[in-house]
């Protein structure tokens, strides 16, 4: 029922938008005449490593300086790619990555193999199910951006204050998600565009039915800065994060 679900809203939003999306394609390419889309490696269900479609919001080639953590003052963003980020427009290609099975509409956000080498045995469990185009964490971090603007270090900063909250949420969904969760975090991904602070209860309240313990709760709030946590199945804070990762 879910995959049905996934090919069949994803088809009739491609159809939907179909007019956006080229007047989008086309802004992107005669920005800079370079190729508007921008095809990423992410590691998807049970390990496998596909393409994952966005337009292109960065400088040709931005992946070459090894920084998988985007900060919002990146300089690696051009000036429309700021737009489409702060809209998520830049998303919507990933709905082909979900007709060809991919991706779901739903589901834990895929990481580059980097990121993805780095997760501890529990976070492997986000890759018992498709990554999605949005999630609870979608919501809640939806100005990540913003979080780690400033950095010096923004894979490091990511790895400390968004990833132990990011990958509890994802696991929160794997193991106790369904297709009526699905249908109501499609709706406050768009709420958030419109109310943030709603969104972010509705979040917190779904949070809370799933079991969420009161740190997690607190951060899907987002009424506080964010605090270091060790990512779910670790002991300690990250405190390194190098350009290549040496274990799984």
């Amino acid at each position: 029922m879910k995959r049905a679900l996934d090919f069949t809203l994803a088809l009739i939003a491609l159809v939907a938008l179909a007019a956006m999306l080229l007047v989008i394609a086309i802004f992107v390419w005669i920005s800079d005449f370079h190729a508007p889309f921008y095809t990423g490696r992410r590691i998807g269900r049970f390990g496998r490593e596909f393409k994952m479609i966005k337009f292109r919001s960065m400088r040709p080639d931005a992946w070459k300086t090894g920084v998988n953590s985007t900060a919002g003052n990146d300089a690696r963003i051009t000036r429309l790619g700021k737009f489409l980020r702060r809209f998520k427009l830049d998303e919507l290609p990933q709905l082909v990555n979900v007709l060809t099975g991919e991706m779901s509409l739903v589901g834990p956000r895929p990481q580059v193999p980097d990121d993805a080498a780095r997760y501890t045995p529990e976070e492997r469990h986000m890759l018992d199910v498709r990554p999605g185009v949005t999630d609870l964490a979608s919501i809640v971090f939806a100005d990540e951006g913003a979080i780690l603007e400033g950095a010096s270090d923004p894979d490091l900063l990511y790895n400390q204050i968004i990833r132990p909250w990011k990958s509890r949420l994802a696991l929160l969904y794997v193991d106790r998600g369904s297709l009526a969760l699905d249908l109501r975090i499609l709706g406050w991904t768009t709420l958030a565009l419109v109310s943030r602070r709603r969104a972010l209860n509705r979040v917190a309240s779904a949070a809370a039915r799933l079991g969420a313990d009161l740190p997690l709760l607190r951060a899907c709030m987002r009424r506080e800065p964010l605090v270091a946590y060790p990512p779910p199945g670790a002991a300690e804070i990250v405190d390194k994060y190098s350009a290549k990762a040496t274990s799984a």
